[in-house]
């Protein structure tokens, strides 16, 4: 029984027994079996009355139509198990949609024997029930032969012999008879030890689909799920939940779903592991391509400025606003410009050491001009005070340049300390989304990023103050009110950048940080240089030296 059990894959039966020795015998010989195979569990077992019933098989019947079992194991014999088929027949028919053919007669007459029940083996006589001599027993042991259909027969230790069970199918042919075909064998011997012979194309199935039934508490659970046992109920009675996200399993019938590596994430099945997908600010996407485009137009837009200034060199308006500290201011943006296509592309270790102090190093030397500019203002408007005449000694072109590199050289120190001691590092950041991997530049020492930008917004407030404090000078020197402007733009910029920054996760702090240097820079440009441009372009009549110092000019 168990091995036709597992040949058809039935894990869900029911069991019905006589209610003898025989019957429950079975039943726990039957449930040992089971207990150890850990492949079949009983929906119900039923002992069937012996006196069948009707009222009791009513019961039965309906207790095997609400189970999910559509397998019943039945150990009865003898007339009775002709019997108990008439009688549950039209249920079964009722039941399971299923048409049986009349019990052959001759059925009934060899489960009938010839016992009228009375009889006595204590008291009747036979030689085959004579036990008082056993001196045949010894090689009755050692006793073997084959039959006539090739089968060897002999006996165990105990005097049971090794058994050769016919697998017979009772099949309904359409003339309304019934026939008893015989489709195969069960051997078992001490060498191979049990053997299931069966053809299973001659098996007739007195079902709809004609193809065996199947007979399961709970579907298996597909690879993505796992078991989850029922309380109370059999093992073969389960629930299938989905795996969590970043888990799998990729087995039927999985017990319990494993974790993906770090840096996996489950498939949308939940039945295999992928990569997680890298996040960063890509030139392939739609954020990257215009902070590119941005990038590479504020480049353009310097060197055609500074293109526009060297043409001119020799006119009024370039020459009074210090040509050499223009042009050096000019160059220095065009690096600010280009920073941020550092901050753009997969992270790498060079990109990541590079990008913070090259931003660093040109956004103090664009300051430190800027600086400068405002110093040698201020310095030309004492000069033309009675008595300011030494001072312009203090502010040469080498003492310019000098001061220029002097603060320049200080921020490429603190660059070099930082990268020396903590230097920022690519990092794969998993904190942000479970199922990515947000692939950024580590700063490494917070502290260092600090300096850099301290010392950054520490320059430009020192210039905003200076240029502030001049900005009502006569119109000849009114180069203070842009710096004061193009100032302003800068630390608003860079103040508003400091909380955005650290509440932007993964490429958007990138993204951010870029904004904040393309806007700080378009700032200084276009308030530094714009007007200059305007007048050298769109206004030439006043680029000349009487307009530029406010004589050439009726004010109202």
């Amino acid at each position: 029984m168990l091995q036709l059990i597992k040949r058809f894959e039935w894990t869900w039966a029911g069991l019905l027994i006589d209610d003898d020795a025989y019957g429950h015998n079975a039943a726990q010989i039957f449930q040992s079996e089971l207990d150890q195979s850990h492949s079949v569990c009983l929906a119900y077992v039923e002992v069937l009355p012996w006196d069948n019933d009707p009222a009791e098989l009513q019961r039965i019947v309906t207790l095997m139509k609400k189970s999910t079992a559509r397998v019943v194991i039945a150990f009865v014999y003898g007339i009775r198990a002709v019997k108990l088929m008439e009688e549950v027949r039209q249920f079964w028919e009722h039941t399971f949609q299923c048409k049986f053919a009349p019990l052959p007669s001759e059925w009934a007459d060899a489960g009938g024997g010839v016992c009228t029940g009375q009889e006595d083996l204590g008291t009747a006589e036979s030689t085959l029930l004579d036990v008082s001599e056993l001196r045949l027993l010894y090689y009755l042991e050692k006793i073997n032969f084959t039959t006539s259909s090739g089968d060897r027969v002999y006996f165990d230790e105990n005097g049971d012999s090794y058994q050769i069970s016919d697998i017979i199918n009772w099949a309904w042919i359409p003339d309304g008879s019934a026939k008893v075909q015989n489709l195969g064998v069960v051997k078992k011997d001490a060498s191979a030890g049990v053997q299931l012979i069966l053809d299973e194309d001659r098996i007739f199935w007195n079902l709809e689909s004609t193809k065996p039934p199947r007979s399961v508490c709970s579907e298996s659970c597909s690879p993505g799920t796992r078991v989850a046992r029922r309380k109370g109920e059999p093992v073969c009675c389960f629930d299938c939940i989905a795996c969590s996200e970043g888990e799998i399993s990729n087995k039927t019938d999985s017990t319990e779903c494993t974790s993906c590596p770090e840096d996996f994430w489950s498939s949308p099945q939940r039945d295999h592991c992928v990569p997680k997908n890298l996040e960063f600010l890509s030139y392939h996407e739609a954020l990257g391509i215009s902070l590119t485009a941005i990038s590479l137009l504020g480049t353009l837009m310097c060197a055609i400025v500074l293109g526009i200034f060297i043409y001119h060199r020799d006119t009024p308006m370039v020459r009074a606003n210090n040509s050499e500290l223009s042009f050096q201011l000019l160059l220095s943006l065009k690096l600010c410009f280009l920073c941020p296509l550092l901050f753009i592309g997969r992270p790498r270790l060079w990109t990541c050491q590079l990008r913070h102090a090259a931003f660093g190093i040109s956004f103090v030397l664009c300051v430190s001009c800027i600086l400068v500019k405002t110093m040698v203002v201020l310095a030309v408007f004492k000069a033309s005070k009675p008595g300011g005449a030494d001072i312009m000694k203090w502010f040469g072109a080498m003492q310019q340049r000098g001061t220029v590199l002097a603060l320049t050289f200080i921020q490429a120190m603190i660059c070099t300390a930082w990268l020396v001691s903590a230097s920022p590092t690519p990092h794969k950041n998993t904190q942000y989304h479970s199922d990515k991997i947000v692939y950024e530049c580590d700063v490494g020492s917070t502290v260092g990023f600090a300096v850099l930008l301290g010392y950054i917004g520490l320059l430009a407030l020192l210039s905003f103050i200076l240029a502030f404090m001049a900005r009502n000078l006569p119109g000849t020197f009114n180069e203070a009110k842009l710096i004061t402007f193009s100032m302003l733009i800068f630390c608003a910029v860079w103040i508003a950048f400091i909380p955005a920054y650290v509440s932007s996760p993964g490429k958007y702090a990138d993204v951010v940080e870029v904004f904040a240097i393309l806007a700080s820079s378009f700032g200084i440009l276009v308030a530094l240089f714009g007007p200059k441009c305007y007048i050298i372009i769109l206004k030439p009549e006043r680029n000349t030296k009487k307009s530029i110092m406010g004589r050439g000019v009726t004010k109202t």
